[in-house]
């Protein structure tokens, strides 16, 4: 079994993928109201772990960190393999369609990643409006991307998050421990005039 840990957005995920299967468990919550070490015995409770994989952003600096931080330790300490998992394709493989993958970046901003693009962050009036937005991010962040003319794709017809892990993990290496990397984007600086 393969471990997926996200802890870099509003939400935060954990899940449990079988190679072999589609999708076995998945586990969403605020880690911000609990800690993620507390929500690992309710997913992995009696499970042999054979990998690790980490969304290691772009998303919130401290939650980035926590999430990357456990499934570090716990891939040393159980000495298995450790994958990265970039957020934003998490995102835009939860569906066979084409989306604007987006993540939470605070102070109205958003990470997002257009079909056949880069990754890049942006307030919701400079997003690419060609395709629906799949991701997660907080309620009045939504509502500005929805005035600014963005459609979020319905949630009832997504695949959930772990089936989009499940196909990021297919092609994902897996890195020595020393060398798995977080992806910052967030950039504080003002604006040019």
């Amino acid at each position: 079994m393969i471990l997926v840990i996200d802890t870099s957005s509003v939400r935060s995920a954990m899940g449990l993928v079988d190679p072999g299967r589609v999708r076995v468990d998945e586990l969403q919550f605020d880690s911000r109201e609990t800690p993620i070490a507390m929500q690992f015995p309710h997913i992995a409770n009696g499970v042999r772990l054979a990998k690790i994989a980490v969304a290691t952003g772009p998303g919130s600096f401290t939650g980035v960190r926590s999430g990357v931080s456990f499934g570090l330790g716990l891939a040393i300490g159980l000495r298995i393999p450790i994958a990265p998992l970039s957020t934003l394709a998490i995102h835009a493989a939860r569906t066979e369609e084409p989306v604007l993958a987006v993540s939470e970046a605070g102070r109205g901003r958003v990470y997002y990643l257009p079909p056949g693009g880069k990754p890049a962050v942006g307030e919701p009036r400079e997003l690419p409006g060609d395709h629906e937005v799949v991701g997660w991010v907080r309620p009045q962040t939504e509502r500005s991307m929805v005035a600014a003319g963005l459609r979020f794709r319905p949630e009832t017809r997504l695949a959930r998050w772990i089936e989009g892990a499940r196909k990021v993990l297919e092609t994902a290496p897996e890195v020595p421990y020393r060398n798995l990397e977080i992806e910052y984007m967030q950039s504080f600086s003002a604006p040019r005039k």
